[in-house]
């Protein structure tokens, strides 16, 4: 035992004792593994003035309606659900995340891009290559949830939406969009 406490004491195990210390916190803020067992569900209603799903018809400028969708489909982890974008009355466009199902993950956000959607390992890492709009974080790996689109956005420049791991600069899953 008393080796043991001389071998700890010395210089050179201390300062290798530090570093390893360091490594394993610096290693669990920036991968945070514990997300991986921790789902966050949201469930947010349909915007205020936007039409239910089974509306049909394209929406003129004032109309409500359904202007683009697509599935999910999983890229660098298990990934469904579908993406719409809906115009409420008011002329407002949302991008909207149905039954979602996704890895929880550190630094997710949603995207809209000008990326092709490709489904195998190609398409993991191509989404921030091009252009690209941040919707805000992921609010949830799971469920329904709302994206304010901004005022402007040319959704025929912006084909796609990526949920991007900003930590690793990978797409967890992704959605061509089409226009409905």
């Amino acid at each position: 035992m008393n080796r043991l406490l001389r071998f700890l004491r010395r210089p050179v195990v201390i300062a290798a004792l530090v570093v390893v210390a360091a490594a394993v916190v610096f290693g669990l803020f920036w991968f945070q593994p514990w997300k991986l067992w921790v789902n966050e569900e949201v469930d947010e209603d349909l915007p205020s003035g936007v039409a239910s799903p089974t509306a049909t018809g394209s929406p003129g400028p004032s109309q409500p309606g359904t202007l683009a969708t697509g599935k999910l489909i999983s890229q660098e982890h298990p990934t469904s659900g579908t993406v719409r974008i809906l115009q409420g009355a008011d002329g407002k466009r949302v991008l909207r995340l149905e039954d979602l199902d996704t890895s929880n993950g550190p630094d997710l956000h949603v995207w809209i891009t000008d990326a092709p959607v490709k489904d195998d390992e190609s398409g993991w890492h191509l989404f921030d290559d091009g252009a690209h709009v941040s919707l805000g974080e992921l609010k949830g790996n799971q469920g329904n949830q709302n994206y304010p689109l901004p005022a402007g956005l040319d959704l025929d420049r912006y084909t796609s939406v990526s949920i991007w791991c900003d930590r690793f600069d990978v797409s967890f899953g992704a959605a061509s969009l089409t226009r409905t």
